[in-house]
């Protein structure tokens, strides 16, 4: 490969100097599943629940104006977002681009705690627990990808 063709090639593989392309999650991947479900319940569970059920009335505002923490479960609208969206908001919190400017959410940010791979861990661990059903709604949604 030409060395001029290697800034192009870390663009389109998603990372910049200094960066590691990380891996995308996969909920059939064991060893990936059993470390987000450790960290999941050690960072994500008081909030989310043990079952990923979510907080109850997760829809309707609470007193200060913000919402109970969702369900990841098949009830909730996890599986609705692509996992770029989720990894982002795992990793900054939930603000903008992924929520309006100036809303406001109890959702912390994970960067500063976990590592990217951490972050995906999680996420295969959520997305292990969905049905079939919703696997497939989901791959129909993004047609594979997200």
């Amino acid at each position: 490969m030409s060395w001029a063709l290697l800034p192009a090639v870390l663009v389109v593989a998603g990372c910049g100097e200094g960066q590691r392309p990380v891996a995308r999650a996969d909920p059939r991947n064991a060893a990936q599943v059993a470390q987000g479900q450790v960290l999941y319940e050690r960072h994500c569970a008081s909030c989310h629940g043990a079952k990923l059920e979510g907080q109850p009335d997760w829809r309707k505002r609470k007193p200060d104006g913000r919402l109970p923490a969702p369900p990841h479960d098949d009830s909730g609208h996890t599986w609705h977002h692509a996992e770029e969206q989720l990894l982002r908001i795992m990793k900054n919190g939930l603000k903008p681009p992924d929520a309006p400017e100036g809303y406001a959410s109890d959702m912390p940010a994970f960067g500063g705690t976990l590592s990217d791979a951490e972050l995906v861990a999680v996420l295969s661990f959520i997305e292990s627990r969905w049905s079939a059903r919703v696997i497939e709604a989901r791959r129909e949604r993004f047609r594979g990808g997200g």
